[in-house]
């Protein structure tokens, strides 16, 4: 698969999945026994179970936007630099919602097998994030 066609992937993905909220657009992007593992530790396998952490994420936090800052290619896989920002209307992290925005950074890499992601590793400045939200909920 060239680069390009990577990257156009990982863009659909953000755009679709993630910033329109439209889980139909997933068993094009992602493998039947796709991985994803995220700052925490937590690991989903398969489309359902991606989907659910979807849908977790957009319930804690409205207008949810993944912002790609730099995207590189190589070999089969690609690498992002990524801002996630929401305003914080759900529980998250243990925190209340305080309907205030926020914003980190994190970083993104995702393994391709025959066209459509088989893997990815999602590295969030949670650090960030939560001195971000326990300032937010004083």
């Amino acid at each position: 698969m060239e680069y390009s066609a990577l990257k156009t992937v990982v863009q659909t993905f953000y755009a679709d999945v993630w910033n329109k909220h439209d889980k139909s657009a997933i068993p094009a992007l992602l493998q039947p026994d796709f991985t994803f593992r995220g700052s925490l530790g937590q690991c989903k396998t398969g489309h359902s179970e991606f989907a659910e952490y979807v849908d977790f994420v957009h319930q804690a936090l409205g207008a949810y936007q993944c912002d790609i800052l730099d995207l590189i290619a190589e070999d089969n896989q690609c690498f992002a630099r990524m801002r996630f920002s929401g305003i914080h209307r759900g529980d998250f992290f243990g925190f209340k919602p305080t309907g205030k925005k926020v914003e980190w950074a994190g970083a993104a890499l995702f393994s391709f097998r025959d066209g459509r992601v088989a893997d990815l590793w999602v590295l969030g400045d949670v650090h960030g994030l939560l001195q971000l939200l326990e300032h937010n909920s004083e």
